[in-house]
């Protein structure tokens, strides 16, 4: 990531028709004193000549010999993790390698324009909730001259105000002639990668079960009683199969007794996460997408304690994939000035191996390692245009896993969203919604029709309501 890319040559479009110009004028004007004899005007293309001719030497020097290095990285391979609200100080040394000295080179770390802005305070909640993802504190651009083998140093402070996914980078360096005929840039610096993670709220219990029959909590009903958990004996009744039959008792007895067992079942969960443009309107952006974001993490957090199973299943899309699909683009200057054909040649192979449409699923699993690593797929999800709910659910049926509940986090239920909820739980899987909408007559008027097919439903409707929305037990 500290490599610096080689600079452009000076055989840019633009440097080939400036060049085409002046030589033009140069030539006009030697042959106008040939012409007329006159010895100023000859003097006078000499001297346009010598200038040009040097600016054009000076600038390609000043290019080649400054440098810059990114300071402070993490690991190579590696993004940067850190929490929401933490500070991340970034420091850029931009060295004049060159004999010569530079009179001026403009530096410029780049921010993504949707998630960057000078640092502000904010005073309402709905003012909070239009904030920027990222602030800065300080200036990312400055002019600097620098003498030969001087270094100086572009330094800012980044406030992580929201989870997600963010390019910090890259450096961009432009510098030119003192006259200003030539202007070079440069890609000083690759980027570096920022992931804010999600904040975690803390749940107590949790007590959304499966229907396997076998498991860790009791539930009230069940199809099929656990074999595990014995709950006492009683006399054997027409119906009841042999092989519960309580032999010992039995034969002490000499009447036939019947083994009673507790049902019970597992708790963990397979979290799907809906984040579909048409059922997460921009209207409630961000708020209502990071609300489900926490809310996830935070279930999958309160299994993990537990010692449970979890997975994540979304059709959102996951940030790293956009970015590598971008690149470097969103500044004008990349591109066309210094040479990237090598990152636009990768951003363009990664760009074919993308498919939006892909699920973003983890498997079931316990463990730190597997919580860190959902935690980390959750900080870098974002809405897409793919595929709708029922269509991905139809897409991932297949490796869902049947021994956890799926627990459905969404904030609109269209008909076609309920038949597909509906039509899985006839189906035999265990089926838990939770509502994210602010408005109670929103989530009344859409959790009816998964109640009336007894299919659990709890209401999201802020960050308070974390902590409660799974605690409620599930009628069987």
């Amino acid at each position: 990531m500290n490599e610096t890319p080689r600079p452009a040559g000076p055989n840019s479009a633009e440097d080939a028709s400036g060049w085409f110009t002046i030589i033009a004028v140069c030539a006009a004007i030697l042959v106008l004193g040939m012409v007329a004899g006159a010895g100023l005007w000859m003097m006078a293309a000499v001297t346009v000549a010598m200038v040009v001719g040097a600016g054009a030497v000076v600038s390609s020097q000043w290019s080649e010999g400054v440098v810059a290095r990114r300071e402070d990285l993490p690991e190579e391979g590696r993004d940067l993790e850190v929490l929401i609200g933490s500070r991340v100080p970034i420091c850029v040394s931009v060295t004049n390698n060159g004999r010569l000295p530079v009179a001026w080179v403009l530096a410029e770390d780049l921010l993504p324009r949707a998630a960057g802005g000078e640092s502000m305070e904010f005073d309402d909640a709905s003012a909070r909730a239009k904030m920027p993802a990222l602030s800065v504190d300080g200036a990312r651009l400055a002019v600097m001259a620098l003498w030969p083998g001087q270094t100086k140093h572009l330094r800012y402070v980044v406030h992580c105000r929201r989870r997600g996914y963010f390019q910090i980078g890259p450096t961009v360096l432009e510098t030119g002639d003192p006259v200003g005929m030539f202007r070079r840039y440069r890609l000083g610096t690759r980027p570096m990668f920022v992931t804010v993670l999600p904040r975690i709220e803390l749940i107590s219990t949790y007590e959304i079960g499966s229907r396997r029959p076998i498991g860790e909590i009791r539930i009230r009903a069940n199809v099929m009683p656990d074999p595990t958990r014995l709950r006492g004996i009683r006399q054997w009744q027409t119906g009841d199969p042999m092989r519960s039959v309580h032999w010992a008792a039995t034969a002490r007895t000499g009447t036939l007794h019947t083994k009673i067992y507790e049902p019970s079942s597992v708790i963990g969960a397979t979290i799907i996460v809906d984040l579909h443009v048409s059922t997460n309107p921009d209207r409630n952006e961000p708020v209502r997408t990071d609300l489900s974001i926490v809310a996830a993490v935070s279930i999958a957090a309160a299994l993990h304690d537990a010692g449970e199973p979890f997975g994540l299943a979304t059709n959102g899309r996951d940030a790293a994939d956009r970015v590598k699909t971008e690149g470097f683009l969103g500044d004008h200057r990349i591109g066309d000035h210094f040479e990237v054909r090598d990152a636009a040649g990768q951003a363009a192979a990664m760009l074919a191996k993308n498919d939006r449409l892909r699920p973003v699923m983890i498997d079931v699993d316990r463990g730190p390692a597997h919580l860190k690593e959902l935690t980390r797929t959750l900080a870098r999800l974002e809405r897409t245009d793919g595929l709708t709910l029922p269509d991905f659910l139809i897409e991932t049926e297949s490796r869902l896993s049947s021994e956890t509940t799926l627990l459905i986090i969404l904030q609109q239920a269209p008909a076609e969203t309920v038949a597909s909820l509906v039509n899985l739980s006839r189906r035999g899987w265990a089926i838990a919604v939770v509502l994210n909408t602010l408005d109670v007559d929103d989530y009344t008027r859409l959790a009816a029709p998964l109640l009336a097919e007894n299919i659990h439903v709890s209401h999201l409707s802020d960050q308070d309501s974390i902590r409660d929305v799974c605690r409620e037990q599930m009628m069987r």
